[in-house]
């Protein structure tokens, strides 16, 4: 499945969702998609859970100094 068809699909639950059952509804839809998301990234092995939680710009080396 292409990435365009799952950003589709993706939009269309967030926008079923706000139609339906209101902002609330909306901002519950997004945050589970993006827990999925970086879930199913995780499991596919595409991310290291040491990179949501290390700092960007500094390596292990300058922190002990």
């Amino acid at each position: 499945m292409s990435m365009a068809v799952v950003g589709l699909l993706a939009g269309m639950a967030l926008g079923f969702a706000g139609y339906f059952g209101g902002f609330g509804a909306f901002l519950l839809v997004a945050a589970l998609g993006a827990i999925g998301f970086v879930l199913g990234r995780f499991l596919d092995g595409d991310l290291d859970p040491g990179d949501l939680f290390r700092p960007r710009g500094r390596g292990r080396d300058d922190r002990t100094r």
